[in-house]
């Protein structure tokens, strides 16, 4: 029987290929224009500052950058050679990732939480040749390049620092600490020269690695996904006909989403420059400052996080702005279901600051790392009536529905019953760098990429969340993976045996990562206290073990033996299970200190 393939309700349409960086700033002399908008209209703006880059001024910017990296005598980096960038948001984004590409070279992105344990592995395993970092960022770059074996004049030579002063881009100056004398700031690669065009990603060749963002894989450590130039110019042409209009001269975005994510990088730095749109940056989100900045730059869209919706249902700034301006938040990256969005009414909450302009959407998307990311948009249109609905397939797509367990795909889910969604289409990922057999599990032979994800589609074409096959945790819209916590609860000397699990937190709108751990002398734990006693220090201890958003928020429990199956594989539902046991009546963030985004 024929597999049952799902289409979008919107028409094909033709696909470049070419380079990003070719298909972003493609100029007109004669009409002044950069990637077909006014060459002077400011394409990121510096949101604590206000400094601001024309799209003239990106592309220049970004050209150099491009000569230095390949000609500074530091680095002489070659055409498919990889950077590394490591920073929080910032103005220096946009300019690096952008005169990467036009040098030729590949990206891979780190989450700027990473420890030097962490961002160890993805340096060594993108093959990275140089990272650049923050600030703040340089003295964990450091450590993790002599933790490789580099000496310490390989190590200052493999570092370029963002600096936190913006002269460079015609904005404030700010002090460079001591520390960081001798090492390569991205200013000195300003003073090299230009590229007198971009390295050429034509026709074939648009399918070579550009971007290599991590995914956190439900077994061992994150795995590189190559995501390729053809990816990135296919998603963004798709995304076109369900995203909300973007209208030169009136529409801005607010740039809270982390840009080392794939969903902040390309919905961020990307799509809103291939429409013309200004994106205002913010290191991360702070409710005061979200609010401030929607009144200063008079922003119309802000992509969000479930959790950020979570706040502006109650946070006072909401009342002390101007919000009128704001017209869609457009959530990913987590589940945003009907029922939650229904109880926090930011919608209802917003309503009364636009001042008769109209309402304010709430919107919601879905897609994967794999995915390039976005494979599913609801159409402002259907704002309303679509509430907990990841939206429609957008064009160019095909998806399945396959029941799930049938890991062959030979089983579709009848309608409007739940099954795996599987992806086919120009925005599937190359494969997984380094690792073949998780890229043949991932994806069938005939292109078909398994998301993990359970849904159901209804009659009008829309697909909803149910469940999920992966084991990976949403913390606040990072991916949180139980098998790396449980590899460091391991290592502790009192630890015998672990298994983490996400329980949801209502009050914090997200899933929080909880442990079960066999303590590997039973006798010293045996009453209440000692066990409270143990499990607080496993949460202080992993605290400098890994990134601030896999603590283990959610609590640990000590327990007599982790339940498996035969094979030895954790079984996770009855963890749940018992999970819902002992927080019943109480939610998990109840007894934990509240942390930032």
């Amino acid at each position: 029987m024929a597999p049952k393939i799902y289409t979008s309700p919107f028409p094909a349409t033709n696909l470049p290929e070419q380079s990003v960086f070719t298909y972003l700033f493609s100029s007109s002399a004669a009409t002044n224009t950069v990637g077909g908008y006014d060459a002077s209209a400011p394409a990121f703006i510096d949101a604590p500052t206000g400094t601001r880059i024309s799209r003239a001024q990106l592309k220049q910017l970004s050209l150099t950058i491009g000569h230095g990296l390949r000609h500074h005598p530091n680095l002489s980096l070659k055409r498919g050679e990889t950077i590394l960038i490591y920073s929080q948001n910032s103005l220096n984004w946009p300019v690096i990732l952008f005169g990467a590409v036009a040098a030729g070279l590949r990206c891979t992105l780190a989450n700027n939480a990473y420890n030097s344990r962490e961002l160890a592995f993805q340096y060594t395993d993108s093959g990275a040749k140089v990272i650049f970092a923050n600030e703040d960022g340089v003295a964990t770059a450091r450590e993790t390049l002599k933790s490789l074996g580099l000496s310490q004049s390989e190590t200052e030579k493999r570092i370029v620092v963002l600096t936190n002063g913006l002269e460079w881009a015609g904005g404030p100056s700010a002090p460079k600490r001591s520390e960081l004398s001798g090492l390569l700031t991205m200013a000195d690669l300003l003073k090299l020269g230009t590229l007198k065009e971009e390295e050429k990603f034509d026709g074939d060749l648009a399918n070579e690695t550009v971007y290599l963002c991590y995914s956190s894989g439900t077994t061992g450590k994150p795995k590189g996904v190559e995501t390729t130039h053809k990816n990135i110019t296919s998603v963004l042409e798709c995304v076109k006909p369900a995203f909300p209009p973007l209208n030169l001269g009136v529409d801005s975005m607010l740039g809270i989403l982390p840009f080392y994510h794939i969903y902040g990088a390309v919905k961020l730095l990307h799509f809103p420059l291939s429409q013309g749109a200004p994106v205002a940056i913010m290191a991360r989100f702070d409710p005061e400052q979200f609010c401030a900045n929607v009144e200063k730059y008079q922003i119309t869209i802000s992509l969000i996080v479930p959790p950020v919706l979570v706040v502006l249902s109650r946070h006072p700034a909401v009342d002390k702005y101007d919000m009128s301006s704001l017209k869609t938040l457009f959530s990913g990256a987590a589940p945003l279901g009907a029922a939650l969005s229904k109880q926090l009414k930011v919608s209802d909450r917003l309503l009364p600051k636009r001042k008769g302009k109209g309402p304010v959407h709430i919107l919601q998307g879905y897609g994967l790392t794999e995915t390039s990311p976005t494979t599913h948009l609801v159409p402002s249109t259907h704002a309303e009536s679509k509430v907990g609905s990841i939206g429609v397939l957008l064009p160019n797509l095909e998806a399945r529905l396959v029941v799930d367990g049938d890991g062959d795909g030979n089983i579709d889910a009848e309608d409007g019953q739940p099954g795996e969604i599987w992806v086919r289409g120009p925005t599937i990922m190359k494969g997984y760098l380094n690792n073949q057999k998780a890229t043949v599990d991932a994806i069938t032979h005939d292109k078909w990429f398994k998301t993990g994800d359970i849904a159901i589609r209804d009659k009008d074409g829309f697909y909803y969340i149910v469940d999920r096959r992966k084991e990976l945790i949403k913390y606040k819209g990072f991916q949180v993976p139980p098998a790396e916590l449980e590899s460091v609860l391991l290592t502790h000397p009192d630890i015998a045996d672990a298994a983490v699990i996400g329980v949801d937190s209502a009050k914090e709108a997200t899933e929080l990562p909880r442990a079960y751990v066999v303590h590997a002398n039973p006798d010293s734990v045996k009453t209440d206290a000692q066990k409270h006693a143990f499990s607080e220090s496993i949460k202080k201890w992993i605290q400098g073990k890994v990134a601030r958003h896999k603590f283990l928020r959610g609590g640990v429990v000590v327990i007599d033996i982790v339940p498996k199956s035969a094979a030895g594989k954790i079984l996770r539902r009855e963890l749940r299970e018992r999970a819902k046991v002992e927080l019943a009546g109480r939610d998990p963030s109840d007894d934990v200190v509240k942390s930032k985004l």
